[in-house]
């Protein structure tokens, strides 16, 4: 059984009604914002249930960096896929640089998706006449309200997006042996935080259909 998992329920609303509308049969999990709650709800969740749990696939909205070279900028609306997560800001964090504690005391920070499972994606995605960007993601505790704090995280890690939930999602599927993919769609741009130039409904609906051809093409 596939588990769906999303942060939160407007993320989730649409997924749940295109789930009944395709009468697919899958769990889904809404976790909470931020990387504790993700990691503690879905531990408990994984837990608790007594039918197992074969793969996990979280999906929701994300911010994208803005990229040096056009060809690699994803936009709002866009589908994006992870490549790894990453725990972005888990260090020291001076006005213009972070600094990353020693591996000893964080354990890993990044953690690689299931290839399988993105390989699929990628191909069910492309079959469905979906376009994908695909990417390091970075999973940050305080969503970046300014350009030049983006900037630090994207030059560091060349990535494509950050959201709150997918590294601690990935950390919790390794401790489980689970094979786990991450898609968002870009529900703004990491600038200086202006929240009229945000499309929430739209992405969350968007990553809800991507998700659901994506287990439509697993399950198929």
């Amino acid at each position: 059984m596939i588990l769906i998992v999303a942060a939160t329920p407007i993320e989730m609303r649409s997924f749940q009604t295109l789930l009944q509308e395709e009468k697919l049969s899958c769990e889904t999990l809404v976790t909470g914002v931020g990387p504790v709650e993700a990691a503690v709800r879905l531990t408990k969740f994984l837990s608790e249930k007594k039918e197992v749990i074969t793969s996990v696939l979280i999906f929701g909205i994300g911010g994208a960096y803005v990229q040096p070279l056009q060809e690699n900028q994803s936009r709002i609306l866009d589908i994006c896929l992870a490549s790894q997560e990453i725990l972005g800001d888990f260090g020291i964090s001076y006005p213009d640089r972070l600094e990353y504690l020693p591996s000893p005391l964080t354990g890993d920070i990044i953690y690689p998706m299931d290839t399988h499972l993105l390989d699929d994606c990628r191909q069910i995605l492309h079959n469905n006449k979906v376009k994908a960007m695909e990417g390091p993601f970075i999973t940050v505790n305080s969503v970046s309200g300014s350009r030049m704090r983006g900037e630090m995280l994207r030059k560091k890690w060349q990535a494509l997006c950050e959201n709150m939930e997918g590294a601690a999602v990935a950390r919790v599927c390794r401790e489980f042996d689970l094979p786990c993919l991450e898609l968002r769609c870009i529900s703004n741009m990491v600038e200086d935080r202006n929240m009229a130039n945000w499309c929430v409904d739209e992405a969350c609906d968007k990553a809800a259909i991507a998700a659901i051809l994506t287990i439509k093409g697993l399950m198929g």
